[in-house]
C-alpha cells in the first residue's frame, strides 16, 4: 500500500473527466513475455486520477498470449490502447521503444515498464511537473520475492505534494546512472530531436543512460520526481548482463563526444 496524503481531492475536471491538461499525454509501456505483471500494471493505469489520452506498449517480441490480453484490455479501455510488436530476436528494447514512440500521438511521454505498478496517482504527478525544456526522472519501490516492501526503500513509498514540488523545482544536478527508464518523461519532440534511443545498444544496460545524456547535451535540463509519481517493482530475477560492457561503452562514448544525436535512432520509423 502506498500512504496517501492527508487531503486528496479527485480531479474531474476537463478531458475525458480526468483533468485537464495543456498537452496531450502518451503513456509508454514496455513489456515482453509476462502477462501476469502486463495485467497488474494496466490495473493500476486503470486506477488513474488523470488517464493518459492514449497507452502505447512497446512488446519486444511476446508471445501470442500477450497480444490476447492486449486485445481484451483495449475493448474496455476508457481511452485508446496500440500495441507495437517486433519478431523476437533478443534484447532490442532500444529498437521497440523507437518503434513505439514514432506511433505515439502525444506531445508528453511518460515511459514504464511492464512490471511496475504505479499508484493511481502517477500520471497526475508527471503531469504536474512536465514543463518544457526538461525531461523528468522517478524512482521506484522494490518488492521483494514475497511482495514487500524492500526494507531500504520505505522512504520511496511517501507521496507528498509540498515535497515533490520542493525536489522538482530544485533539481540542480544528477548522476546519469540514476536516470531508469521504468520512470521516464519527455517531450516527444525533443525524444525525435536527438533521434531517440541508440538501437546499437541491444541487450540489458545503459539504453536509458545513453539516451538521456544526448538530452542533457542537447540542452534539455533534468527534473527529479520524487515524493510522486510512485511504482512497485514487482519482483524478478535479474536479466543477463552479456551486453553490459559493450552497451557501457557506447554510453561513456556518448559522453566523452558530448552526443546530441543518435545515428542508429528513430528517424528510420517516422513517417
Amino acid at each position: 500500500m502506498y500512504p496517501q496524503e492527508q487531503t486528496q481531492r479527485p480531479d474531474t475536471s476537463g478531458r475525458n473527466g480526468n483533468g485537464a491538461s495543456p498537452f496531450s499525454i502518451t503513456l509508454l509501456i514496455s513489456t515482453y513475455n509476462w502477462v501476469e505483471a502486463l495485467k497488474r500494471v494496466l490495473e493500476g493505469v486503470a486506477r488513474q486520477t488523470v488517464m493518459p489520452d492514449e497507452i502505447v506498449i512497446a512488446d519486444d517480441g511476446s508471445r501470442e498470449d500477450t497480444a490476447d490480453f492486449i486485445r481484451r484490455y483495449a475493448e474496455t479501455s476508457p481511452v485508446p490502447v496500440r500495441h507495437v510488436w517486433h519478431e523476437d530476436k533478443g534484447f532490442r528494447r532500444s529498437m521497440i521503444l523507437n518503434k513505439a514512440v514514432a506511433t505515439a500521438t502525444g506531445d508528453y511521454i511518460i515511459e514504464m515498464d511492464g512490471d511496475v505498478v504505479p499508484e493511481r496517482h502517477f500520471v497526475e504527478d508527471h503531469r504536474n511537473i512536465a514543463e518544457k525544456g526538461y525531461f523528468v526522472y522517478g524512482g521506484r519501490i522494490i518488492l521483494t520475492e514475497d511482495g514487500k516492501v524492500a526494507s531500504s526503500h520505505y522512504f520511496n513509498c511517501i507521496r507528498s505534494r509540498m515535497l515533490r514540488n520542493a525536489v522538482a523545482r530544485f533539481t540542480k544536478s544528477y548522476r546519469i546512472s540514476r536516470i531508469k527508464g521504468c520512470n521516464l518523461a519527455f517531450w516527444r519532440k525533443d525524444f525525435i530531436r536527438v533521434n531517440g534511443y541508440n538501437e546499437d545498444i541491444e541487450g540489458w544496460g545503459s539504453e536509458d543512460h545513453e539516451f538521456t545524456a544526448r538530452l542533457y547535451f542537447s540542452g534539455i535540463r533534468p527534473k527529479r520526481l520524487k515524493f510522486g509519481g510512485l511504482i512497485r517493482h514487482i519482483y524478478h530475477p535479474m536479466a543477463a548482463k552479456n551486453h553490459a560492457k559493450a552497451n557501457e561503452a557506447l554510453f561513456a562514448e556518448a559522453i566523452a563526444s558530448h552526443s546530441t544525436r543518435a545515428a542508429n535512432g528513430v528517424d528510420k520509423y517516422l513517417k
